[in-house]
């Protein structure tokens, strides 16, 4: 993504000064001094509460880029035209604005309104991508035509237990606001990876539940994690 046009406008407008990576899902840039941000797209919150650095600035991205020296595709869907990448934190409106300077958009939360569309895009790429493992060379946009009852009924469960983990309340409509999201990137391809930072955590919360005598709030999630042989 940093070789791309949209990378480079960051470049110009000062965001980026240095990039360390852990895997693709974790990003942390370093664009002043003595500032750190998260740029997410999978669950960092246990990573970054075992370094102490809950507090750092984050930035849920709704912008994605297909392949290297495309520019990034802008998360804005038929629901939700305003576009979707949110941030939070002290510097959060540092950041919105650098991202409007690079042509994309970014709304600036308070920390409890950022939980919940952080919990929906990651409910998004795991429910996504793994159904569309199940169904081989589908892209994104196929499985919401195709296998949406699939992806609909994964996400219900996926929503259940993230507001029970979380003590989060989602809005009304979370399928319909991930279904057109995929539309917006029906060209992207499907893959579960970053087990630890997307899926897993998922299964984490299926792991303690049985662990304690409960039944497991995930059934079909870990279901088919164990019938593509993940776990």
């Amino acid at each position: 993504m940093l070789l791309s046009e949209g990378a480079k406008r960051f470049r110009q407008t000062g965001m980026v000064r240095s990039l360390c990576a852990l895997g693709t899902t974790i990003w942390m840039l370093l664009w002043m001094p003595h500032l750190l941000l998260g740029v997410m797209n999978g669950m960092l919150e246990p990573w970054m509460q075992t370094r102490g650095i809950s507090e750092a600035t984050q930035v849920l991205v709704y912008f994605a880029v297909a392949k290297l020296g495309e520019s990034p595709v802008d998360g804005k869907t038929d629901l939700n035209p305003e576009g979707l990448t949110a941030a939070s934190g002290k510097w959060a409106s540092a950041i919105a604005k650098r991202l409007h300077l690079a042509g994309l958009s970014c709304k600036v939360l308070d920390f409890n309104e950022f939980k919940k569309p952080l919990l929906e895009k990651l409910i998004w790429i795991s429910a996504f991508m793994l159904v569309g493992a199940r169904h081989p060379r589908s892209s994104i946009g196929e499985v919401e035509k195709n296998y949406r009852d699939e992806v609909c009924s994964l996400i219900k469960e996926l929503v259940a237990a993230a507001s029970v983990e979380k003590g989060v309340v989602f809005d009304v409509g979370v399928e319909e606001r991930l279904c057109a999201y995929a539309r917006s990137v029906a060209h992207f391809p499907t893959a579960v990876k970053e087990f630890q930072w997307r899926n897993g955590w998922f299964y984490a919360i299926s792991q303690k539940a049985l662990a304690s005598g409960k039944s497991d709030p995930c059934p079909l999630h870990t279901s088919w994690l164990r019938e593509l042989g993940v776990i």
